[in-house]
């Protein structure tokens, strides 16, 4: 039976992000969420990027070759199929609701390629950073299918789908040290109403991205980020849905480490980035 929350302090509405429409790899247009000066506040998250369209031409080209150093991404796919093939020799299909969770270390160079010519492409990708201990540990990957994620169903008709962490008596399918996750994907049925358990150490944020929600008092529609306001009190957040709703729920540990980054490279130092490159233009990232 899935376990019931009463929170005794909730946490509030911070502020609300509708993102940047960009693109990224070899034209693939997606929103970004999640970047620049929003690194230091939602510290140990780096980046988020949603992707989503039914026009081919916006995705058949993929994310050809490239590299990264210095944190993990997770890849969350809603409707589609990615292939990722890496230097490591791994390779693995993406197909609807799997997940892809990648640690690039000391550094990988990978693709992420549509398996499709037709129909629609849409899904997430967050960037976790890694403590400075971590960076250049050796990279690894894991591919996730939509039916080991486990699910906790609320008494309302929603459910959520725990990625990483913990939620209502379900433990995710990942757990992750020092920066200690938190990734739920739910579905809210209209007038449904859940409270998530949070750490008040946790910087939190919710990417609402289909129907409208309350939080608060405070009404947001999709698509958004809202960042929630950090207490030392609080122990989660309520959530009410004014309409069918889907929304990620995503919170970390903040690292309180210095953030040095050049393109896919994420370091504490400009002496780490520099390295980096040198790296990667000498054939060492493989």
């Amino acid at each position: 039976m899935t376990v019931t929350i009463q929170l005794q302090k909730p946490r509030q509405v911070e502020q609300v992000f509708h993102g940047q429409a960009t693109s990224d790899g070899a034209g693939v247009s997606l929103i970004r969420y999640l970047y620049g000066p929003l690194q230091k506040r939602l510290d140990p998250f780096l980046m988020l990027d949603a992707f989503g369209s039914d026009d081919p031409q916006e995705y058949i080209a993929g994310f050809p070759d490239h590299p990264h150093r210095g944190f993990e991404t997770i890849t969350y796919m809603l409707e589609g199929r990615m292939l990722h093939r890496d230097s490591a020799g791994n390779e693995g299909l993406l197909d609807s609701g799997d997940l892809q969770w990648m640690c690039a270390g000391r550094g990988v160079i990978h693709s992420e390629i549509p398996q499709q010519v037709e129909g629609r492409m849409e899904g997430f990708q967050l960037w976790l950073n890694l403590p400075a201990k971590d960076k250049m540990s050796e990279p690894w990957y894991q591919n996730i299918q939509a039916a080991e994620i486990p699910v906790a169903s609320l008494e309302n008709g929603g459910h959520i789908r725990v990625v990483a962490g913990s939620s209502h008596g379900v433990q995710g399918v990942m757990q992750r040290p020092y920066t200690e996750p938190v990734y739920l994907d739910v579905f809210l049925p209209a007038a449904g109403v859940v409270a998530h358990s949070l750490p008040a150490s946790h910087n939190a944020f919710i990417q609402l991205y289909q129907g409208s929600i309350k939080i608060g008092g405070k009404s947001m529609t999709a698509p958004g980020v809202i960042v929630l306001a950090n207490h030392p009190d609080a122990d989660g957040v309520e959530v009410q849905a004014e309409d069918d709703s889907r929304y990620l729920l995503i919170a970390g540990k903040p690292l309180n480490e210095p953030i040095e980054q050049h393109g896919p490279f994420v370091m504490n130092t400009r002496d780490e980035i520099r390295q980096a490159i040198h790296d990667f233009q000498n054939g060492l990232l493989n």
